[in-house]
């Protein structure tokens, strides 16, 4: 190194080892001093001007950011991919010219095109600007190679800022040093591109190079549960194949967004025990979604599922199932093996029948089938011992199965809106309901069974906008009763201010009547209700009169 103009003239030396010629030390070659500085100086102007070149680049992608728009970019090819084939396997209607057939198809052809431009185009950015990144990687590698010279042992090197000319005399070596510094920084800069995932509000719509980023931050992190809930930018119709990375997730929310399909690599995710993925326009499941086996609560609804995948029965840990306003015709027989299944929720779907495998649901503990196309509940039903609530209103049922009985569990039960035709006196052993509503059966339902006082712990019960014009006997013995919906029922026993009183006031006014003896035990149906009314006032020769004078009639 260099000395500044204040150093001594003259240097002390050690005497060499003997057999050495004595030799005087070189006195410094001041001349070459001012053209190395120059160098050096140009050098570190070189390097101000790489870095204020790289600095000018936008931030460089994380390695999670690029495998992100990686994955993002090979998903989308795929799904292009099958809908390319899907236009091609079209079929030309019958009367429709060839022509304006092919216009139709390579119409639906280019926007396909067009769509998977789109949802790859922000992937395709972030790779070409990793690749970018690595062209100056190798530049500045070069750089500092002419800057290192020599191969001087880095090691040794303190860098600073600090003293690089005293005295108007240039230390090369600190030159040097700060060079390497400076290059140094470079390469430790821009590490986080602002095209990525930001950590911004929950309410920030996300991108799907963002979702993707947003998985493998996950996966780096070993997240447990992840919240995309109305997150997806309406644009976003399917998930990225890296979903299968998150193996360890176990809670997974993807609801209110507009997923069409979910990519085959969700199978991957075995501890899975919670998925979302309600209101979406989801058409169909993987065949493989039954392998999911840890799964214990699963919402669908508010999709457009049209069926459900035979693996679907192997999902032998689902403890409750939400299945609700789809498109659903009927469900697999493999629905049996559920058998650690307790809630079940399938309303509003056009289901026509239940698979009678449904029986071996035994955990069951709700069932719900409102607004469908059912005409008949299987008998496999009563098997349910530990069914607690059964709703299926606004179907098409006729009569209750024959094993209803059977259902000792059973504390609310749900039949409005039916065309049911008669209760059977074997509900009535189902001591245990709290909650019946049978209305709005119009003119099918015209009595109840005459055993309905053994539903002792009954609280609610609706009979409106039936043909029930009498109540049985056994209503007084109703006590605990303090709903009674009777709207639109032509009630006359008890009459109308009565019933206006409240239930326990009706319960009263049943007692009262049986105890006086006025409750006729004869069924209305015999004879009409006029003329069994008539049958209390008159003496019983007149009423037999009557009876001969119709049977002549």
């Amino acid at each position: 190194m260099y000395c500044s103009s204040n150093s001594p003239k003259h240097h002390s030396y050690s005497k060499p080892p003997s057999g050495i010629p004595h030799q005087p030390p070189k006195k410094p070659d001041m001349a070459a001093a001012p053209a190395e500085a120059e160098d050096k100086l140009a050098m570190a102007d070189a390097v101000e001007e790489i870095m204020r070149l790289y600095r000018s680049l936008p931030p460089r992608p994380t390695i999670e950011e690029v495998e992100a728009a990686i994955s993002v970019i090979q998903t989308a090819e795929a799904e292009e991919k099958l809908r390319l084939e899907e236009v091609s396997n079209l079929k030309k209607p019958k009367g429709l010219p060839e022509e304006l057939f092919f216009v139709l198809q390579e119409g639906k052809r280019n926007l396909v095109l067009m769509q998977g431009y789109e949802q790859r185009r922000e992937a395709v950015h972030v790779v070409d600007l990793d690749r970018r990144f690595h062209v100056f990687d190798e530049l500045i590698q070069r750089a500092s190679k002419v800057v290192y010279g020599g191969g001087e042992d880095e090691t040794q090197m303190r860098i600073s800022q600090v003293g690089l000319v005293e005295d108007g005399v240039v230390d090369v070596g600190l030159v040097k040093e700060s060079s390497v510094e400076k290059l140094s920084e470079v390469l430790a800069h821009k590490s986080s591109f602002k095209g990525g995932l930001t950590s911004g509000a929950d309410t920030e719509k996300l991108s799907l190079i963002k979702v993707a980023s947003l998985i493998e931050s996950s996966v780096k992190n070993e997240t447990k549960a992840l919240n995309l809930q109305g997150r997806l930018m309406d644009q976003i119709e399917w998930l990225p194949l890296s979903l299968g990375k998150l193996s360890d997730i176990t809670e997974l929310n993807l609801s209110e967004n507009r997923i069409m399909a979910l990519p085959s690599t969700i199978i991957s995710l075995k501890s899975l025990t919670k998925l979302d993925i309600h209101s979406n326009q989801l058409i169909n499941l993987p065949d493989s979604f039954g392998e999911l086996s840890n799964l214990i609560d699963l919402d669908l609804h508010g999709n457009r599922l049209k069926s459900l995948p035979s693996s679907f029965g192997n999902l032998s840990s689902l403890a409750n199932l939400d299945l609700s306003s789809n498109q659903l015709s009927q469900l697999p027989d493999t629905l049996g093996n559920l058998t650690s299944l307790k809630r079940l929720i399938v309303e509003t779907n056009e289901l026509e029948e239940l698979p009678y495998s449904i029986g071996s649901c035994l955990s069951l503990i709700e069932l719900r089938l409102d607004f469908n196309q059912l005409r008949a509940l299987p008998e496999a039903i009563g098997k349910l011992e530990h069914l607690e609530i059964l709703t299926f209103h606004y179907n098409r049922i006729k009569s209750f199965p024959t094993t209803m009985s059977s259902l000792s569990s059973l504390k609310e039960l749900n039949a409005n809106f039916n065309e049911l035709e008669a209760i059977p006196e074997s509900l009535c052993f189902v001591t245990s309901l709290v909650k019946l509503n049978v209305g709005n059966n119009f003119a099918d339902l015209r009595a109840l069974p005459r055993s309905i006082g053994n539903l002792e712990m009954l609280e609610e019960l609706d009979i409106s906008n039936n043909q029930i014009r009498v109540l049985p006997d056994s209503f007084r013995l109703l006590s605990n009763l303090r709903v009674l919906r009777v709207e639109e029922t032509p009630l006359e026993i008890p009459p109308r201010h009565v019933t206006k009183l409240g239930a326990q006031a009706v319960v009263r006014y049943m007692a009262d009547l049986v105890r006086e003896g006025e409750v006729a035990s004869r069924p209305v149906k015999k004879y009409g209700f006029w003329l069994w009314l008539c049958s209390l006032l008159r003496p019983r020769q007149k009423k037999r009169d009557i009876e001969g004078t119709n049977g002549e009639l």
